[in-house]
């Protein structure tokens, strides 16, 4: 048993598989054919590496389209064209509640997704709003990555790639495709300016000496110990470590 993780998301249990290259019901005979690293620049894919494609390229109408149709797979339609109202740039522009930040062990602060979605759910409306694939789904045997435009209002907002670290398996693909997909909404949000606090080095000291605490940890199974970071309203670490008594 290996896991998932995201930046989005607790680790999640996947079921190892051949490293060799990642075989999944979801992608067809002609697309698993793995395309070798010397495809692509070797300072960005080491030797022997692989690159499988889940074939999912979005669907381009052929012929005669609706009017006023937008492929947004290329399309940069309204992008930068005018502002946002007062009442919706103030809801994207509103400071974190200091309840909703999170920490992870390793220090890094973040906002749930969740919370991405309630915030653009209360400026747009629901509805009002939407993520629009613009490449296929790329997979190497340790990463999926696909890039996303943020829709808003019928206008695009911004374009960003999301990625998910995994560790083997084809059982849990759909669960690590939703984590590349919450992962590109995140990094779409910065450009509307939504949680910027948590890329501000200056909120992050002073959050983290307020709310946290960096204590030691003990791995259940190995007994390793590490420090770990916690909030401070957390009484134990969580799974697989428990905090460490001298």
């Amino acid at each position: 048993m290996s896991y998932l993780r995201s930046s989005m998301r607790p680790w999640v249990a996947i079921r190892s598989v051949s490293r060799g290259s990642i075989v999944s019901p979801y992608i067809s005979r002609a697309a698993s054919t793995t395309t070798k690293a010397s495809t692509t620049s070797s300072s960005t894919q080491p030797t022997g590496s692989t690159v499988t494609s889940l074939n999912d390229s979005p669907v381009i109408l052929g012929g005669n389209q609706p009017e006023g149709h937008i492929n947004w797979s290329d399309s940069f339609h309204g992008l930068g064209g005018a502002p946002f109202s007062k009442e919706i740039s103030d809801i994207l522009l509103a400071p974190l509640v200091s309840e909703d930040i999170e920490i992870k062990p390793d220090g890094l602060l973040y906002l749930p997704e969740i919370r991405y979605r309630r915030i653009l759910n209360r400026a747009f409306g629901p509805g009002g709003w939407g993520l629009a694939p613009r490449t296929e789904t790329l997979i190497t045997p340790k990463q999926i990555s696909r890039e996303y435009a943020l829709i808003c209002h019928g206008r695009l907002v911004s374009v960003a790639r999301g990625e998910q670290d995994y560790f083997g398996g084809d059982e849990k693909i759909t669960t690590a495709l939703e984590g590349c997909k919450s992962n590109a909404l995140m990094r779409c949000c910065k450009d509307l300016g939504i949680a910027s606090e948590l890329w501000d080095p200056t909120f992050i000291r002073n959050w983290k000496k307020k709310n946290c605490d960096e204590v030691f940890g003990e791995h259940v199974t190995t007994k390793r110990k590490k420090k770990l970071w916690k909030l401070k309203s957390q009484k134990g670490l969580d799974y697989p470590y428990k905090m460490y008594e001298r």
